[in-house]
């Protein structure tokens, strides 16, 4: 058997651990000289419920292109999220571009509480306790990469303030 067909699902998407999310379906058009040219773009999130994520936007002429685009641009622009106790390890505020998200860290047992592109954001990466609030936009894929550069600011903010902890420790 070919090696690539190996990693095919029936369905068609690949088997590497990642679930898959659509987030939004978009129809657009743009006017030529011909007529008005029709395609779709498909936001996707994929993650492996373990701290990894991303989030990619597939542009085609029919929605399955877009899907898969969307699918592969997502697992391009994988980060990782740290996850502590099941939330994430402090509360973190950002604004990018129209969209403002706060990202809480909840209690164990609380779930996610958060709107639907936010949810599937941090549901695929694997965080099951948190807290979050969309602040200004109705913008999904605003949303979405808000709340991506926020669990990656996150995950910088972690690593520096683990490794000064261990500085710390060692001077002791």
């Amino acid at each position: 058997m070919d090696n690539r067909n190996s990693r095919r699902s029936d369905r068609g998407g690949i088997q590497d651990g990642f679930e898959e999310q659509i987030v939004q379906v978009s129809r657009v058009t743009k006017k030529t000289k011909g007529g008005n040219k029709m395609g779709f773009s498909v936001l996707m999130v994929v993650g492996d419920k373990k701290g990894k994520v991303g989030v990619g936007l597939g542009k085609a002429a029919d929605v399955s292109s877009s899907i898969r685009k969307g699918a592969l641009l997502a697992r391009k622009h994988i980060i990782t999220v740290p996850i502590v106790n099941e939330t994430i390890p402090f509360e973190f505020r950002i604004k990018l571009g129209a969209a403002k998200v706060l990202l809480k860290p909840a209690p164990k047992g609380s779930g996610v509480i958060a709107g639907g592109a936010v949810r599937s954001v941090v549901s695929l990466a694997g965080i099951q306790n948190i807290s979050s609030q969309v602040l200004v936009t109705d913008n999904k894929a605003s949303n979405v990469y808000a709340t991506m550069e926020a669990l990656e600011r996150l995950g910088a903010r972690y690593k520096r303030e683990m490794k000064n902890r261990k500085e710390k420790n060692a001077a002791k």
